[in-house]
């Protein structure tokens, strides 16, 4: 928002989050509650011990030589920037003002490049106040996902610059990211909760989505709310298989998730004493990581996918910050997929603002990351999902591509080495339980469709696998067919070069 209702936030969170990184409650810091019950003598098997917590390690430390996205012309600062990792590029949404883009007021701005250290593009204003309404004169703070094939932003607005506790959350869509259509008729999708006011008069914003299993699951400040620190932090969870939230929505209490009526019911639980914080969801470890600036830079917070316990201890990702780390993440706001260790490593990369600049508010937004190491990821089927296009060896002495929630069997390495995104030295237990879709031959027949798309066939069906080069690293003879046969074909999933 204006700089001068956003620092009373930040200088609120570096009092206190530098040492606090969870709210009190038993279970929501990861603490499981003991019982002095005697042991049962029935037969009911007993309970599972919960999982020990880990410990990870650290590794490869990295941060940009300077300042790698900024405003142009007259932006006075940069911050709160989302961030998503799209095929060969990195794209960035964060907040600043520009004199080009009216009305006056906080824009949200956009920028690309070729990886998180740039260069990027020169910024252009994509979405700005809409001169009436909650969010008539400043948006801030987005978050982005892309989500079968639409963009949804997820924003803060505000009607001006002081108001009591006005500052409420807003949803827009896009096809590119770029041009934004207001959702919800222009109306907020959050507003504060209003269960305890504050000296701190912020509201509700800075929040962060994640798509996980068809749910948007954003979390979000609200000064208001009542599980937050008497100086406003705290971070709160609502879930919906609605992007608008406009219907089917749960919020995280005391008892996990529960439906509610309203987006504004008493807000009971805190994920993290935190201001303007991002988060990501770990896929070969069924976990959320929330980054969170403290003392020394920024810390990840781990939470599983029920929130009942903390499965690491938190890792730091240190250096200079003055304001709210954005996640280098995919595009649903997962975290990106080590190429070496999917199962094992997970990539933090973040940027964040390092200064406060000439406007007296947060800008020189600069890359810090590093690898935390040792998940014990991909136990289940679901964290299955990280090794999704990884070739790992076979029982019968042959190369097993995991494609999905089952796996093609390859005579020949080099084909599936083409197809994978990754070749593993060793086999994943997981990969066990996942059923063999196909085999895969020397020579196994291939497709051309009339427009060049090729495809092998495989017990009857077809497997598009995009390029000819398949076909001859697998000796495969090609035909070419018609469109009407080309039609016909039952399907298997794609399986384009990654």
């Amino acid at each position: 928002m204006s700089p001068g209702r956003r620092l009373l936030a930040l200088l609120a969170a570096s009092a206190l989050v530098g040492t606090v990184t969870a709210c009190s409650d038993p279970v929501a810091s990861g603490a499981m509650p003991t019982s002095s019950a005697p042991k049962s003598t029935s037969s009911t098997p007993a309970p599972r011990p919960t999982p020990k917590k880990l410990t990870l390690a650290v590794d490869k430390p990295r941060e940009s030589a300077g300042v790698v996205i900024q405003g142009a012309g007259d932006a006075p600062y940069n911050y709160a920037p989302a961030v998503l990792q799209e095929g060969g590029r990195v794209r960035a949404w964060w907040c600043s003002q520009m004199s080009i883009a009216q009305p006056g007021g906080d824009d949200i701005l956009h920028s690309e490049g070729p990886s998180v250290d740039g260069p990027f593009s020169t910024a252009a204003p994509v979405f700005s106040g809409s001169s009436t309404g909650f969010d008539a004169m400043h948006v801030c703070d987005p978050s982005v996902v892309r989500v079968g094939g639409r963009y949804y932003m997820y924003y803060t607005g505000a009607s001006r610059d002081n108001h009591a506790n006005g500052s409420s959350i807003g949803v827009a869509s896009s096809s590119d990211g770029i041009t934004w259509t207001r959702g919800n008729n222009g109306q907020p999708i959050v507003v504060p909760a209003n269960d305890v006011l504050r000296e701190n008069t912020y509201g509700a914003g800075q929040q962060s989505v994640v798509h996980v299993d068809g749910w948007f699951y954003l979390m979000f400040t609200d000064t208001t709310g009542r599980a937050s620190h008497p100086n406003g932090a705290g971070q709160y969870v609502l879930r919906s298989r609605d992007p608008m939230f406009g219907k089917g929505v749960e919020a995280l209490g005391e008892k996990g998730m529960a439906p509610v009526s309203a987006t504004n019911q008493p807000r009971t639980r805190s994920v993290v004493e935190a201001f303007s914080s991002d988060w990501m969801w770990i896929d070969a470890a069924s976990a959320f990581a929330i980054a969170h600036s403290t003392d020394h830079g920024t810390t990840i917070t781990f939470w599983n996918a029920d929130f009942t316990r903390q499965p690491f201890d938190p890792v730091l990702i240190p250096g200079v910050w003055r304001e709210g780390p954005g996640l280098l993440r995919t595009a649903e706001g997962h975290a990106p997929i080590d190429p070496t260790d999917p199962c094992g490593r997970v990539s933090l990369d973040v940027l964040r603002s390092t200064v406060i600049g000439g406007a007296n508010a947060p800008t020189d937004i600069r890359h810090f990351g590093l690898d935390a190491v040792g998940l014990a990821g991909c136990a289940t089927k679901a964290e299955a999902s990280a090794l999704d296009r990884f070739a790992v060896p076979s029982p019968e002495n042959t190369v097993d591509l995991v494609v999905g929630d089952e796996v093609l069997r390859f005579e020949r390495r080099s084909v599936a080495k083409e197809l994978a995104r990754g070749v593993l030295a060793r086999r994943p237990a997981v990969v066990d339980s996942l059923p063999v879709a196909a085999r895969v031959p020397a020579g196994a027949e291939a497709v051309r469709s009339p427009d060049g798309v090729l495809g092998l066939l495989l017990d009857g069906k077809l497997w598009v696998v995009g390029s000819v080069d398949v076909a001859a690293l697998n000796s495969s003879p090609i035909t070419t067919v018609s469109a009407e046969q080309w039609s016909r074909y039952e399907r298997g999933r794609e399986l384009v070069a990654p």
